[in-house]
């Protein structure tokens, strides 16, 4: 038997993956509704779809170009500059990506020596820490808690920043809470990272989702000098499986994140690239109805909370609901427990670090009538 490499020794299958293996396996005679994954189950915009397929016909299958089509970039800085209004070069600070989870490996291959300090949120997105791994980088993380809304607390900051940290992930609105950012603590965590010269990179897919305040950390004055920012078109267009994200920067930072790139893949598919730059020039009844239908389903996420008696916030935004149990309450035991009983899956918040013990987040990607059967089986 051929050993693994070392890497490995410290990183663990994805959570989402060893899960849904373990709840394909459940005997039941109903099937177990998801309110774990925050995977769209919502169709593109239909001009959308008719694109695709328009340039599907074509015929142009062959390998693309390592920086993506211009008109996609193109689209990219449109779209950056109608609703962040960040302007950017589309030739030189746009990178596009195979969703922006490749862009976590890319930019950490691209910055981080074995060795190399990496701040990282507790809670926060677990690949954020697995690929800091996987580099044979060293993972710092800082604490967001509840009693600060989620917040950095700077003073801690400033701490470990003593021990020379590299990068910074950052992600507001943030997974899995909801929190929001104000312009005022990315202004601190601008000014903080030009202190230390640190590169903070901004995860940024969730701003158009249940969110009245989009905002990008590029439209911090001096933040092109120390921030990258990745965002994707998964959530807010509802084409997760087309893996569509960008990297966004300054241009040294986005040739050093092409070096890595250029090496991993050939291009992303030709049709799809066309379908994604038309879904980035949708209007705005697009986001108006988005919000409709998120809206509506938050309200019985919020009902369903209120029968399993957790907490939460009603000002959160993005596609999850962050909710607190009873004081004392194992939250993977607790989903346990909802999961065998009645045949419902929720995520424990301890998947995302160690602040995240004893919550739950509940995914809004199910229709109102799962959730409807949901809150029925809770009930019952």
């Amino acid at each position: 038997m051929i050993k693994e490499a070392k890497r490995l020794e410290s990183v663990q299958e994805y959570y989402f993956s060893k899960k849904l293996q373990e709840i394909a396996t459940i005997k039941t005679d109903i099937p177990v509704i998801s309110l774990g994954i925050g995977s769209p189950d919502l169709q593109p915009h239909s001009e959308v779809i008719e694109e695709l397929i328009k340039n599907s016909q074509i015929g142009n299958n062959g390998y693309q170009g390592y920086r993506g089509i211009p008109e996609l970039r193109e689209a990219m800085a449109t779209f950056y500059q109608n609703k962040f209004d960040v302007t950017l070069n589309p030739t030189t600070e746009i990178l596009p990506l195979m969703g922006s989870k490749e862009g976590i490996m890319h930019i950490s291959m691209a910055f981080l020596n074995e060795g190399d300090k990496v701040l990282i949120p507790n809670p926060g997105y677990p690949t954020y820490s697995s690929v800091t791994e996987l580099v044979q980088a060293e993972p710092l993380f800082y604490d967001l808690k509840d009693e600060n809304n989620w917040q950095p607390d700077f003073d801690q900051l400033e701490e470990l920043a003593k021990k020379q940290p590299k990068i910074m992930w950052v992600n507001y609105p943030h997974m899995p809470t909801g929190a929001k950012a104000s312009r005022e603590v990315l202004e601190k965590l601008v000014d903080f990272a030009t202190l230390h010269q640190i590169l903070i990179v901004n995860d940024n897919p969730y701003s158009f989702i249940l969110n009245d305040e989009p905002i990008s950390i590029l439209s911090i004055e001096g933040a092109k000098k120390v921030c990258i920012e990745l965002n994707s078109l998964s959530k807010t267009f509802n084409i997760a499986g087309w893996r569509v994200g960008m990297v966004i920067g300054k241009e040294n930072y986005i040739n050093s994140i092409l070096k890595v790139k250029s090496n991993m893949d050939s291009g992303m598919n030709f049709a799809i690239q066309k379908a994604a730059t038309k879904t980035l020039l949708v209007d705005d009844s697009w986001y108006n109805e988005l919000t409709k239908i998120y809206t509506e389903r938050r309200e019985i996420i919020w009902e369903i909370a209120n029968l399993l008696k957790v907490k939460y916030d009603k000002n959160s935004a993005g596609m999850f609901i962050w909710a607190k149990l009873p004081e004392g309450k194992d939250d993977k035991e607790f989903i346990d427990e909802i999961l065998y009983e009645k045949k419902v899956f929720i995520t424990p918040g301890s998947i995302f670090g160690s602040n995240g013990k004893g919550f739950i987040r509940f995914s809004l990607c199910a229709p109102k009538e799962k959730l409807i059967e949901v809150k029925k089986r809770l009930e019952a």
